[in-house]
Order: structure tokens, then sequence, then C-alpha cells
């Protein structure tokens, strides 16, 4: 069974059934402590009688710095809501550590963003080095893969479409929140990645739920698509795509082929008109609210209960 690993100021804690207990370890980095792991078993085995989870303040359980890649178009519901037909070329970028922030810190919109949107994701957590030309099998991932977190990879959709910019729309701080656990996984686990069910809702409306059966490039092809170019480490992280369900969606058929007509600025004006209109953007004062976990409980990673606010 996973064990689930929560990072405070005052160091890491093994949880069970919502008690914790504080790991005997030196580790300051995720790459120390997944090296210490007889550690994290020991603590695992009294966490039931622990310190309750609620008294403890939850930090990323993912420290920084560290590399951050995202896959995207990733799930077949998210692609058909882009408006992407036929194959789908996988695609990686990467945002910057400095946006990884805690389960329940305030996402901060940048005075110039006015279309920001969510994107649940379930995140890799690197445990051994993945050197580039590594080719991951679905059997070799419990070598290459420690765990497991729940993230939401926040998007400036009008930095994003506008410039083409992946990595400043998704690079803010605040724009990754990530926690409350880091599930360490044994190799078992690996078998039960497609029953993994990723919800989001804000002020309560469900907009995201899908599983994992969901995806179009899973792990281990994924992990080796990206070697082919990209060294991984220890403590890295990688997001998987999110499902349907974000605000943005791609327009009709017939506007998309009218806007193809205009010239690039007043295509994305007319486009940013229309998405004036949507009420699915968000906004100061939302409260998002998101889960990954299977339906037996074998793999849960928590809840995040993150605020939106505009910047002072």
């Amino acid at each position: 069974m996973s064990t689930n690993v929560l990072r405070t100021t005052d160091g890491w804690w093994a949880v069970q059934d919502e008690r914790a207990v504080r790991i005997d370890t030196k580790a300051v980095t995720t790459a120390e402590l997944l090296a210490d792991r007889d550690a994290v078993r020991e603590a695992a085995a009294f966490a039931g009688s622990g310190t309750p989870v609620a008294d403890l303040v939850a930090l990323p359980p993912v420290t920084t710095p560290c590399r951050v890649v995202a896959q995207m178009v990733n799930y077949r519901s998210h692609a058909k809501d882009s408006g992407f037909t036929g194959d789908i070329p996988p695609t990686f970028f990467r945002k910057a550590s400095g946006s990884v922030s805690g389960p329940h810190e305030k996402i901060v919109r940048p005075a110039h963003v006015k279309f920001l949107d969510y994107e649940v994701e379930l995140g890799l957590v690197m445990g051994a080095p993945l050197p580039v030309g590594t080719v991951v099998e679905e059997q070799d991932l419990p070598h290459y893969v420690a765990g497991l977190v729940l993230t939401n990879d926040v998007s400036a959709r009008d930095v994003q479409l506008t410039k083409t910019q992946f990595y400043e729309s998704k690079s803010y701080p605040t724009f990754t929140p990530t926690g409350p656990y880091l599930a360490l996984l044994e190799p078992e686990d690996f078998a039960h990645l497609l029953n993994l069910r990723l919800r989001l809702s804000v002020n309560g409306v469900p907009r995201q739920d899908r599983t994992l059966a969901d995806m179009i490039v899973r792990p281990a092809q994924a992990l080796t698509l990206l070697a082919r170019f990209q060294t991984l480490d220890p403590g890295d992280l990688l997001l998987t795509g999110t499902p349907g369900g974000t605000a943005l969606k791609a327009p009709p058929k017939p506007v998309e082929k009218i806007g193809a007509l205009l010239p690039p600025a007043r295509k994305w004006k007319a486009f940013f008109n229309s998405q004036a209109k949507n009420p699915l953007y968000l906004r100061d004062g939302d409260l998002i609210t998101a889960t990954i976990a299977t339906g037996d409980g074998r793999i849960d990673l928590g809840e995040q209960r993150t605020p939106v606010a505009d910047a002072p």
C-alpha cells in the first residue's frame, strides 16, 4: 500500500487516517527523503496514533528548486474540448519551479491576467535518474517513479494564447498548487494507476471528473518520449495533463474558420471578447477544491482547497 507523506516547516510526516507522526530523518529535499525510505516506513507504522493532520500546516510535498515538466492535451476529453481531431502529437513544456505553492495557499492572479483557468493534474515524482535515451516499460515504472502528487496547472489563457507562451502563462508564483500529500508507492500500487479519479470543483460546483483511463499518453510512454531530450533527477516533477472541463473551450467550427481569416490582432480581440462572457474563468474570492484518489482508497492524494485572490 502507498504511504502518504506530509511536509511542514518542522519536517516530514507519515500520515495514516488523518493522523501523522514525524519522520526521523535529516532529509531536507525530496530526493534526500526518497533515499531514506526506511525512516518513512518506520514512522508510517505508528502514524495512526499521532498528531491530527488538521493541526499541521502543509507545505508543497515536493521541494524546490526542481524541474517541473508538463504534458499538453493528454486526455481525450480535454482534446475534444480544445477542438483537436485525429492523432495528437505528444507535447511537453516546462514550468518554473517558483510556481510551486502549497495545497491551501492562495492562487494570486496578476493584475494583467484577465482569463485565469484551472487544470487538475496528476504529478509523477521521480525517484531515480532518468538519463537521455532511457526507454521505460510499464514494469520499469516503480524504478523511476517514487510517488504521486495532486497538482493544479493554473493558466493565464490570455498570455498563453496571444503570445503562444506556455512557460510564462503557467509559471507565475502560486500557479502550481501541489499536495497536500506525496504518496510514496509500492511496486504493486502501479497496477491501480488507471483507477485514479481526478476531480475539481469551483465554489462547490463540479468542473472536472475523469479517471486516468481517459489519458492518451500514459506514464511509461511519456517518460520514454521525454527522455529523448530531457534528463530528470530524483525529486523532479512531471505533470501528466488535465481532463476536459476547463474554462477554456475551442470556439465552434464555423466561428473558428471565420477567425482564421482575420489578422491575428483582430482574431484574438474577437475571441477574448467572446470569452469575457464565459463565467467559468476564475475570479477573486473563488475557492477551488481538487482531489485525486482511487475509488477503494488504496491511493489517496488528499484534498486541495485553494482560494483565488487578485494581486494587491
